[in-house]
């Protein structure tokens, strides 16, 4: 047997180069073996898990899933950009004062009443899937103000320079089919509900939204969109749903 010289750093436990499966068991070798598939294999895990974890606390704060969105383009600008990336909350979260009845969304209209500013103006920014349909790409867009069914909001509460000389007989979504939200891209001449140029869908119901914006990180979100653009290439049928596309509408 050899004598351990007096040069040779003395033994301890942190020493793995004996560690094997049959004499430590398989945790305690994935756990300590320096071999340099099980290294790349734990670190990978570790990656993993950690990304896990950030994803679930994330998703406890918001309550909803996915709790990151990518923005595509700048219909929000200057207060929100393309590439963003939005961190979305569950729309009965974090509710500011005067907010619709039945809902946890304040609109621009409402919240001009001394409420909180989002996004450098009063009122919510909402996700919603047009008209309803999850299988369209999502929208997200600042809530203006809410209105009845039956209501002619044109009329009543529409500002002039977002109809561009249209009527309420010029729009299919006038009167209000029903009980809901116009909406409208800060960035945007039009309301969504004029035309259909920004987005195509009428009154937006409180069913049809999904989250509402938190906040935002600048340009974080251009990752995300050039993953989802070579994921096109590579596989070109599209996504679908305000849950597996979180790259949203202009």
């Amino acid at each position: 047997m050899s004598e351990r010289r007096p040069e040779d750093p003395p033994a301890t436990d942190s020493d793995t180069s004996s560690v094997s499966i049959e004499d430590d068991g398989l945790l305690r070798w994935l756990l300590r073996s320096e071999e340099g598939t099980v290294v790349v294999v734990r670190d990978v895990a570790s990656t993993v898990a950690i990304v896990a974890l950030i994803g679930l606390v994330l998703f406890a704060a918001s309550g909803v899933w996915p709790p990151l969105v990518a923005v595509e383009s700048g219909s929000m600008e200057p207060n929100m950009h393309t590439g963003d990336l939005v961190f979305v909350v569950d729309d009965d979260r974090f509710v500011g004062e005067n907010a619709v009845d039945g809902t946890g969304v304040v609109t621009l209209e409402d919240g001009q009443n001394g409420g909180d500013k989002h996004f450098g103006r009063p009122g919510d920014v909402i996700v919603f899937a047009p008209d309803g349909d999850a299988s369209k790409t999502p929208v997200i867009h600042r809530a203006r103000f809410w209105v009845e069914e039956g209501e002619n909001w044109v009329e009543t509460k529409a500002d002039a320079d977002a109809l561009d000389g249209r009527t309420c007989a010029d729009l299919s979504s006038c009167p209000a089919p029903h009980d809901g939200f116009v909406t409208k891209g800060d960035a945007n001449d039009l309301y969504d509900q004029v035309d259909g140029r920004y987005a195509e869908t009428t009154v937006v119901k409180p069913d049809w939204v999904s989250s509402k914006a938190g906040f935002r990180i600048p340009w974080l979100g251009r990752v995300r969109l050039a993953f989802d653009s070579l994921f096109a290439v590579v596989t070109p049928q599209p996504l679908s749903g305000p849950l597996s596309s979180p790259i949203l509408w202009p």
